[in-house]
């Protein structure tokens, strides 16, 4: 069983759809199995996160714009992948260090979270975008 979720984005940041996904397995019917999600772009990652305290999502995107900041700041003079904007090549860069796929387990109709952990679609890009997520839900 198989679905896509679009996800609109307003630019960097965390934003989870635990909920779409937790709503679609309900619809389905299905109670025990394994979903795998993955994200279909190259400047964006998938995660697995604290959905408690929004501080988590804020100083998430904090460490990683610090980490690898836009082409535009003098760290990063040497990237030559930059007529897509300042913004797109860190991006790229995100993405390869995070996860663009996850797995997780389904039991009795419910996500196999912990209390604390929502799914996001963590965008690395400057502007709106809107992302697509394949799930593939296997028994």
């Amino acid at each position: 069983m198989q679905n896509q979720f679009g996800i609109s984005t307003r630019g960097p940041g965390l934003y989870e759809f635990t909920r779409q996904v937790q709503d679609w397995l309900l619809r389905e019917g299905r109670s025990s199995g394994l979903l795998t999600l993955f994200v279909r772009h190259t400047s964006c990652s998938l995660l697995i996160q604290e959905n408690a305290d929004p501080e988590v999502q804020e100083d998430l995107q904090a460490f990683f714009s610090r980490l690898v900041p836009r082409s535009d700041d003098p760290a990063m003079r040497y990237l030559r992948h930059t007529y897509e904007g300042p913004d797109d090549m860190p991006a790229h860069i995100k993405s390869a260090m995070l996860p663009v796929s996850l797995s997780i387990p389904i039991t009795g109709g419910a996500l196999g979270l912990g209390t604390w952990q929502g799914i996001y679609l963590f965008e690395h890009r400057d502007a709106p975008h809107r992302r697509q997520v394949l799930a593939h839900f296997s028994s």
